[in-house]
């Protein structure tokens, strides 16, 4: 008898390792050994041999709903790394310009650049202004007929004229540049701002480190002494 028990005991079927179980659109309760075709757009629950449940599958998609997906999914990424990358230019920017005075320091250098390479086209025009002024002395002497001036003063005149033109497109050109040079730190600022401030508030809320108390020093104070 106990060969039978056994035998009977052995030819019972072992549950399935893994039960799908899912409600249809109908729905019914539907259970099976693999992924349930009726429940291709919806999820479906998979279940161990003794009923516990182990995961869950996400409905099948259609190529186009796999696509938008896709799609999807490419965009948070992106978004992601556009965050990961502002982040990172904010740690760079807090590095260079770790307060107000930094940044400052750096803003008023590149003003002063700029002023700079202004000042030149200044000086140049202060040239042609001299030489101008010498070239309208010398055309003094065709006051009363300036057709009969020679061809070349008249040449140099227009010539120092244009020069002059020139230098002064210049320096409406970089005082432009200043006006984008402080624009550009103005948005700097604006972003540090608020960086600084989560520093200052990090900072402060640090617990202060307990002064150090010298042990051997104070023990060799409190020693008794001998008699």
């Amino acid at each position: 008898m106990l060969v039978v028990f056994a035998g009977e005991v052995s030819a019972q079927p072992a549950p399935p390792l893994k039960v799908y179980s899912c409600v249809d659109r109908q729905g019914r309760r539907l259970t099976a050994d693999r992924p349930i075709s009726e429940c291709i757009d919806r999820e479906q629950r998979v279940l161990d041999g003794m009923g516990l449940e182990r995961r869950r599958i996400g409905p099948s998609l259609t190529e186009i709903e796999r696509t938008a997906l896709e799609a999807e999914r490419r965009k948070e990424a992106e978004e992601r790394a556009r965050q990961a990358e502002e982040r990172r230019r904010e740690r760079v920017l807090v590095a260079r310009y770790p307060d107000k005075a930094a940044h400052d320091v750096e803003r008023a250098t590149a003003i002063q650049q700029v002023d700079e390479v202004t000042s030149v086209a200044v000086k140049r025009i202060e040239e042609l202004a001299r030489e101008r002024k010498r070239l309208d002395a010398e055309m003094e002497f065709y006051r009363k007929d300036p057709a009969k001036a020679p061809a070349v003063l008249r040449r140099l005149i227009a010539e120092t004229d244009d020069a002059v033109a020139e230098q002064r497109r210049f320096i409406a050109g970089q005082d432009q540049e200043k006006r984008r040079v402080h624009q550009r730190y103005d948005i700097e600022l604006a972003q540090l701002r608020p960086l600084w401030a989560a520093q200052a508030a990090a900072a402060a809320s640090w617990p202060a480190m307990p002064p150090a108390t010298g042990g051997a020093g104070t023990a060799g104070g409190s020693g008794t002494k001998a008699p």
